[in-house]
């Protein structure tokens, strides 16, 4: 396939026939307006936030009151406040649906099968909901969660919304130090958390992780059975709770909702605690609600009734994004696991065999599909497929060129990018435009999305900060224990004022798409997994063999791999057998995503005057790139051990 010609164009009928055109049509209507492209949708909604946001919420039929002011103090980005006078519940919306059809369809690898009904998933949200309630949880209280991506997950995060309690979740393959550090901070007033889980076809037994860290935590237990002994967790873990015995008093009745202020909290994710404990991001019910509905009605254009995938765990925020798909009537594809147990034919087994609209993955995944010689267009019946969508890290243009010659010709490549900052996408895709190899279509509806470079001036065609010079509602309410907003402030705002800096590298195209090139700070992201290296240090750093240690992204194979740099204590030398010891830490400690691809030893590592270690100026030597500000490090000879070491060639 030539890059002169799109790799897709959607056929007239399909443009007609899809909600943003509709939303396009009834923006005409409502408003005199002319709007004939996504270009001129795209220049609306970010010129009328009033009046688009309004629209957003009355086509895709928000249950709750809006009120009459869309939005204050708009011009202040810190200070803006969407739909002030609105009451709404997040679980109301998403519990919309009733009656016998699928609701949830889960895989847990090849070893678990279920299908839940909507009423089924009603029901136990509704006892959850009153077990809740008996133990005191209100609203504001925190529920955090260690959960596989399996119904039961979906349920308790429901069950807490509909009280107005605080979600928070991570995958059961965190370290115990990796959960401590992010649900310690938030002080939960329930733990819940699985009895065993699947990976690679092998028993991952969490029955230890599980005291201890309700231990620590000083919390109440809820213990879902999914792959292991409940009881046995139980038993090992004072005050815990089997979920059938914590919800076995209450019987399935009518849901109560809350309904809160727009802005009422909803979600606590986390940052990937690149320069020390993961920040808690602090997300509303309402921005995460609207912004989603956007996303999931308009662009991704999802029916109710139609199955929407994507491969996730629940420590990423595309599971938030997923779960809001219910607040479309979508069927909801759940897998837990491996992508690759039994085989790499897992996931096109599920997606043939569920008739998937919507397959969302990651870039490391397509391109791992692509390596392994299987091709899903000639081996799976793909023919409900019409959207798929790719994020964790950008896509190569290799991977736009197998998706259409090793998956599936007509279908729409929607590569994304956003983040747990705004639990939703800056840029993705839009059924109204062509796909061009190796491009995001383009910014998202309602964000005043551009690229700048580092004088603050909007730069087309070449690489720069992507920033948002309006205020959208999914931004975040705060930061948890950030009272006066400083760590706010400095996570977004600090290099240009009142004005969001997302800490991407980006690029406009001729086609008014977008290239991500990736992370602007030393965020890691091996296979589309944020890590932050802080969270490594905080394990090698233990060890008596560690002085101290560096860790950075390498582009590798059109992805990225973690080298980690390790200055050991004197007479102390880099053997196997360390080099094992020092990935078994991180892995136990942190998870498997954390582990290094290469450990290389140095006699030094660069700092500043102040003594902190300076990840981007040795990414940028290993690169070949050049560092600004060497005068600002106390021992800049230190670059000069990173430049053109020989065990980076391999």
């Amino acid at each position: 396939m030539r890059d002169d010609k799109p790799l897709w164009v959607p056929s007239r009928a399909a443009v007609e026939a899809s909600p943003m055109h509709a939303f396009m049509q009834q923006c005409n209507r409502d408003f005199g307006l002319s709007l004939a492209s996504y270009h001129d949708l795209h220049a609306f909604s970010v010129a009328e936030r009033e009046r688009f946001w309004t629209s957003v919420w009355e086509f895709c039929g928000v249950i709750g009151e809006r009120g009459t002011r869309p939005l204050i103090h708009g011009d202040v980005m810190l200070d803006a406040r969407f739909f002030p006078d609105a009451r709404l519940n997040f679980a109301e919306n998403l519990l919309s649906g009733g009656g016998a059809s699928d609701a949830l369809i889960f895989r847990g690898e090849d070893k678990v099968a279920d299908r839940w009904s909507w009423d089924r998933l009603r029901g136990l949200v509704s006892r959850l909901q009153q077990a809740f309630k008996a133990m005191g949880i209100v609203s504001g209280d925190r529920v955090a969660a260690m959960m596989p991506n399996m119904p039961e997950t979906v349920a308790c995060m429901l069950a807490a919304a509909s009280i107005g309690a605080i979600w928070s979740s991570c995958s059961p393959d965190f370290g115990e130090q990796g959960v401590l550090d992010r649900f310690g901070q938030i002080e939960p007033k329930l733990f819940i958390a699985c009895d065993a889980y699947w990976y690679g076809g092998k028993l991952q037994d969490v029955t230890a992780k599980v005291a201890t860290v309700t231990e620590r935590l000083g919390v109440p237990c809820l213990v879902v059975h999914y792959a292991g002994d409940a009881s046995a967790v139980v038993n090992r873990t004072p005050g815990a709770k089997a979920l059938e015995d914590f919800i076995a008093p209450f019987e399935a009745r009518p849901i109560e909702f809350t309904r809160l202020p727009f802005a009422h909290p909803l979600y606590i994710l986390f940052s990937s605690g690149t320069t020390g404990v993961p920040k808690c991001i602090v997300h509303s019910a309402g921005g995460t609600l609207l912004q989603h509905l956007k996303e999931h009605r308009l662009h991704c254009g999802i029916q109710p009734g139609e199955k929407l995938f994507y491969f996730t765990t629940c420590g990423w925020m595309m599971w938030n994004w997923l779960v809001s798909g219910l607040a479309v009537g979508a069927t909801l594809c759940l897998f837990d696991g491996s992508p690759f147990a039994p085989d790499g034919n897992v996931l096109f087994d599920f997606a043939a065999a569920e008739k998937f609209a919507v397959f969302g993955t990651s870039a490391k995944y397509i391109d791992a599909v692509r390596k392994s010689g299987l091709t899903p267009r000639t081996s799976h019946d793909l023919s409900s497929l019409r959207l798929m969508t790719s994020t964790g890290s950008p896509l190569s243009p290799e991977g736009f060129t197998f998706v259409y010659e090793g998956i599936k010709q007509d279908v729409q490549l929607a590569s994304i990018s956003g983040g747990t900052d705004i639990v939703s996408c800056f840029v993705l895709g839009n059924p109204l435009q062509p796909v061009w190899r190796g491009e995001i279509q383009g910014p998202g509806l309602g964000l005043a999305m551009d690229v700048w470079n580092d004088e603050g001036k909007p730069v087309r065609l070449e690489k720069g900060e992507l920033v948002c010079t309006k205020a959208f509602p999914s931004m975040p309410v705060m930061f948890w224990n950030d009272p006066d907003g400083t760590k706010y402030r400095a996570a977004y705002f600090d290099r240009f004022d009142n004005v969001w800096c997302h800490g991407d590298f980006a690029e406009w195209t001729e086609h008014d798409g977008i290239v991500i090139h990736g992370r602007s700070d030393a965020t890691l992201n091996p296979g589309g997994v944020r890590i932050g290296t802080a969270e490594i240090y905080n394990q090698v750093e233990q060890m008596g063999e560690v002085a101290e240690a560096l860790c950075i992204g390498q582009e590798w194979d059109d992805d990225v791999r973690v080298v980690l740099f390790v200055r050991l204590v004197p007479d102390v030398a880099l053997t196997e057998e360390l080099t094992k010891a020092i990935k078994n830490r991180i892995r136990t400690g942190a998870s498997p995503r954390h582990v290094p691809a290469k450990i290389i030893a140095v006699s030094d590592i660069p700092r500043t005057k102040s003594g902190k270690i300076v990840e981007l100026a040795v990414r940028e030597i290993v690169h070949g790139r050049p560092v600004k500000n060497k005068e600002a490090l106390a021992n800049p000879e230190a670059l000069d051990l990173f430049a053109g070491l020989e065990e980076l060639r391999v």
